[in-house]
């Protein structure tokens, strides 16, 4: 399954992060935007180098350029794991160091319990999305998309699909074909910038994207497709597949698919909710 969510909130600042090397990697501009509230993140990553000599002298040690999701699909970003991040806030005058360590140390401890009990990973994600004001329909069915998401990557690396820019081709091929418009071009139709595009799916929009990937992943061994290309071909005709399916659809029930429709203020008022009950508690 898909290690889900890959966003993690830190006192109300999404951390986007990795699963690299057994551990997680955590964003280096993501935790010094969390920690310091700075506008221009890139500058003070600069100046904390140009501070901190040690540090800047271990730099290569403490960071890794890791493919990350971005609004403009996987992107190289620099990367540190929890071991680094305690270096670098070293570097960081921050009220907030303090609390971060302890949230660092809780996500690592809770990834330790997940490994050994999978079935926490899919209700922390559950529970994740429940506080972001889901349905749970919706939770079922996106929780359903992240494991058949998985399966379809599992083929592809078994085929000797590449991991990074070769996933994120073929997933547009699937999305082209089946919907018509490639992931950013469905992110900026739905007004999406750095979120995650199927958590602002709908249901149907998540029905017709899981049978995409399942008729991909189905192609693919039926073809025993080998490498990018063969696996590119799969990747069409299982999303033509989906698409077929869901011309049916609309023609049946008269009735759009894809909709501008997004799940941002609903994250938004969740998120300001939870932020004023923790308030009522202290």
């Amino acid at each position: 399954m898909e290690k889900q969510p890959k966003l993690v909130v830190f006192e109300s600042k999404e951390i986007r992060r990795v699963w690299h090397d057994e551990e997680w990697w955590f964003v280096l501009e993501d935790i010094v935007l969390a920690l310091t509230d700075s506008k221009d993140v890139k500058q003070y990553i600069r100046r904390m180098k140009s501070r901190d000599n040690e540090l800047s002298k271990g730099w290569v040690q403490i960071v890794l350029p890791l493919s990350v999701e971005t609004a403009g699909g996987k992107q190289k970003m620099n990367c540190a794991n929890t071991q680094g991040i305690f270096r670098i806030i070293q570097s960081i005058p921050s009220k907030k160091a303090e609390p971060f360590k302890q949230w660092l140390a809780k996500v690592g401890y809770e990834r330790i319990q997940e490994i050994e009990n999978p079935e926490l990973a899919a209700e922390r994600a559950r529970q994740y999305y429940r506080e972001l004001g889901y349905s749970e329909d919706w939770i079922a069915k996106r929780l359903q998309s992240i494991e058949i998401r998985g399966k379809l990557t599992d083929e592809w690396k078994a085929r000797d699909v590449k991991e990074g820019l070769e996933y994120a081709i073929l997933t547009a091929e699937i999305s082209k074909a089946t919907f018509g418009l490639t992931p950013s071009e469905y992110k900026k139709h739905k007004d999406l910038k750095r979120e995650n595009l199927r958590d602002h799916m709908t249901d149907l929009e998540l029905i017709f994207t899981m049978l995409g990937e399942t008729a991909t992943k189905n192609k693919a061994v039926e073809k025993d497709a080998q490498g990018f290309e063969e696996n590119k071909n799969a990747a069409v005709e299982g999303g033509n597949a989906a698409g077929k399916a869901l011309d049916a659809f609309e023609k049946e029930m008269n009735q759009k698919v894809v909709t501008e429709k997004n799940f941002k203020h609903q994250i938004a008022a969740a998120k300001k909710q939870k932020k004023l009950e923790k308030k009522e508690e202290k």
